[in-house]
């Protein structure tokens, strides 16, 4: 217990600072990702992963808290998906690249022995679209970061459930060193996720929960992992879909995400974020309870029926406005100024 404090609080505080320190290189190298005419350093990401492998790893070093080697190999392959995204952060990598190295790592890290070859590929496959959802999410200042945090609460209640000490204390870290970031990312961000951090904590999350459920009947497994990380499916799922039905490039960036569309109908940054976070939150805690007994497992459908409606809802918003042309931009900019 008391080292659960001590490496949380280390996590925690250790975020904070290289998130700070690392602010300034990000600027000068260029790491940025453009906000509202922000610039914003993508060195979040590179504290969180730092702070939650070297925590986890001071506890294996120094044989106060030693790691199981199915903890181990799930922190050596997110540190190998954080490596990967920071190079996607620092220049441009196909998101092919991106999906097939997550993918390797995903394979690794799967239990086959208790889900079988099927049940495997199946997990390692929901891995790496998680992944990918955490990585969508880092539209928005705090977004990914609050859906992260809350989301590792869940999955750390799983774990602890199922007496897995090692998972549960990893995923305690983890929470803290995001908690850390998030005190930079809070609207207006000084710092964000970026690829390294968003595939890390999507990564370590996904893999995480498949292995606190294996051994369980597939088909509520499945409605488990899914209300764990429903905001991030729903995002994935109406970001695919709008594209689809406008004719766009899949891969190709645009204001189309949950954030994106709740701004548009009114609602301001922070009340979007809160919003999000208030659907991740239920959908955890509906995952939670079914996985402990708590209430039908049938519970999980209303998690289903809610992603459902908001998807249908907000395809209804149109993000794809054709944009006014350079001195409209430059005068409206001038009469706001003005008046």
């Amino acid at each position: 217990m008391l080292y659960g404090i001590v490496a949380a609080t280390t996590a925690l505080l250790l975020a904070v600072v290289l998130t700070a320190l690392l602010r300034a290189p990000a600027r000068r190298l260029g790491i940025v990702d453009r906000r509202r005419q922000r610039a914003v350093p993508l060195c979040g990401g590179i504290a969180v992963a730092l702070a939650t492998c070297l925590v986890t790893a001071a506890g294996e070093w120094t044989g106060i808290a030693p790691l199981d080697g199915q903890v181990r190999e799930l922190l050596e392959a997110g540190a190998a998906v954080a490596v990967l995204g920071l190079v996607a952060d620092v220049r441009r990598v196909k998101a092919r690249l991106l999906v097939g190295g997550t993918a390797v790592a995903a394979a690794w890290v799967v239990p086959y022995s208790e889900l079988g070859i099927v049940g495997g590929v199946l997990a390692a496959g929901w891995i790496v679209f998680v992944a990918v959802g955490f990585k969508a999410l880092d539209h928005a200042d705090a977004l990914a970061g609050t859906v992260a945090v809350v989301t590792a609460f869940g999955v750390g209640a799983l774990a602890a459930a199922e007496m897995m000490d090692g998972p549960a204390a990893l995923l305690s870290v983890l929470a803290a060193a995001l908690t850390g970031f998030l005190m930079h990312n809070r609207p207006p961000a000084r710092a964000g996720l970026g690829s390294c951090g968003a595939l890390f904590a999507g990564f370590v999350l996904a893999s995480a929960a498949v292995v606190t459920r294996a051994g369980y009947e597939p088909a509520s497994s499945a409605g488990v992992l899914f209300a764990l990380t429903a905001v991030a499916a729903a995002d994935v799922i109406l970001v695919l879909l709008s594209r689809r039905l406008a004719g766009r490039p899949l891969l190709r960036s645009g204001p189309d995400h949950l954030a994106h569309r709740l701004r548009r109908l009114g609602l301001t940054s922070c009340g979007a974020t809160v919003v999000l976070g208030v659907g991740a939150s239920c959908g955890v805690l509906v995952a939670v309870f079914a996985h402990l007994g708590w209430i039908a497992g049938s519970g999980v459908y209303w998690v289903a029926a809610g992603v459902l409606v908001l998807v249908l809802g907000l395809l209804r918003v149109r993000p794809y406005g054709p944009r006014r042309p350079m001195k409209a931009q430059v005068g409206a900019q001038l009469r706001v100024r003005n008046g």
